[in-house]
């Protein structure tokens, strides 16, 4: 099996655009392509991680149209749709087709368009991807996610506040961001005093809807260095995906989010490190609650300990474990088939010292990217090239 390499990044600017998500896959793929210094026609394979483009504007055949755009005929195309984790999807089958020797250069596009629904609609569609037994009473992955909110709170006997201070910490990391969707700082008082949407969680404890669209271009390690410097390009060490149970009430432990401890334990073998020796870490950050839950099964702290970490400010830019430097989900917003393919983006920029005022000290990195309530799950770690 091969190690392999991406030589290529590119982020279009996430929110609300005109363009839809054809327009968008593009933009990032031309991006992309002049980074690592290849032509469409260059590609192997061609994935696009997408959830949603026939439910929310009737688009579908994107990845063929895509190609077409790209002037990547006649590379392999497949959509890669694994609800929310699809950009996270996208990287792992990217990684495959490269690590397996099926393809010498391989290109992944993720990408949504969605502010143009309602967020009656958009919540909708997004629901659609729980179990059947559950959607039909009208649950929603914003009402899980109170639940369980409420769940660790009681259970670690976690202040409200700290949820709020996550929120607090990666809107003040978006301001650094230009690709970001909200570059703007918020104060605990204004996270806490807004709209309760689902008990104890408020409108600031939840990601926006948003447009957008990343790509990545990968290439077996062992020829990186003919396509870019070899300063300017990460390696993939580690990646595992997995799954949890589809029905989140039938959980032994609802704070317990078994697809990332089994994926992460997959990619931390595959990479041989452990927690301790991860520098930056991107997290899914959907709700607040999320990043707790994530950093603790990650293996980064105790269980019921990842509030205390926030609250000491353990995983701030500047403190020991940096998490979402980018703004995370929630500051930069969540473009459902971008979002995995985005967190790897800003991995691949720290790693590679190209982050900019948002750059940490950083030699490995971590991208953790679920689907849904933790149904699925992918988690890849990167290095630096040196």
């Amino acid at each position: 099996m091969q190690r392999v390499a991406i030589i290529g990044a590119s982020m279009t600017r996430f929110g609300q655009r005109d363009a839809w998500v054809r327009e968008l896959l593009a933009e990032a793929g031309q991006a992309a392509l002049a980074d690592a210094g290849v032509a469409g026609d260059d590609l192997d394979h061609l994935y696009v991680s997408n959830m949603a483009s026939g439910e929310f504007e009737g688009q579908t055949g994107v990845p063929n149209a895509l190609a077409h755009d790209l002037a990547a005929q006649p590379a392999y195309t497949a959509r890669i749709d694994q609800t929310s984790s699809s950009g996270g999807a996208g990287v792992y089958a990217a990684w495959q087709s490269v690590a397996s020797g099926a393809s010498d250069l391989t290109m992944l596009v993720g990408g949504e368009k969605m502010t143009h629904r309602s967020t009656a609609e958009a919540t909708d569609v997004i629901a659609s991807l729980t179990h059947p037994v559950e959607y039909k009473h009208g649950v929603t992955l914003p009402s899980f996610a109170g639940l369980t909110a409420r769940l660790y709170l009681d259970t670690y006997d976690a202040p409200r506040e700290s949820l709020g201070k996550v929120a607090v910490k990666n809107h003040r990391n978006g301001v650094d961001n230009p690709h970001a969707q909200f570059r703007k700082e918020v104060d605990l008082e204004t996270v806490l005093d807004s709209p309760v949407v689902a008990d104890p969680l408020r409108l600031y404890d939840f990601c926006p809807i948003t447009d957008g669209s990343a790509a990545l271009v990968f290439c077996p390690e062992s020829v990186a260095a003919e396509y870019v410097p070899e300063d300017e390009y990460a390696v993939i060490s580690g990646i595992g995906g997995a799954t949890d149970t589809h029905v989140v009430h039938e959980r032994a432990d609802p704070t317990t989010m078994g697809g990332v401890v089994d994926s992460s334990a997959t990619a931390y073998e595959m990479a041989g490190i452990g927690p301790d020796d991860v520098d930056v870490a991107e997290l899914h950050d959907m709700f607040t609650i999320l990043e707790f839950l994530q950093s603790e099964d990650l293996g980064f702290f105790e269980k019921g300990e990842g509030w205390r970490a926030v609250e000491a400010g353990v995983t701030d830019r500047d403190g020991d474990l940096p998490i979402n430097t980018s703004g995370g989900l929630k500051s930069k917003g969540h473009p459902l088939g971008a979002s995995g393919v985005a967190q790897v983006y800003e991995i691949v920029k720290q790693v590679t010292g190209d982050a900019g005022p948002r750059q940490v000290d950083a030699d490995t990195g971590l991208a953790c990217n679920v689907g849904g309530f933790g149904n699925c799950v992918t988690t890849a770690i990167l290095e630096g090239s040196q």
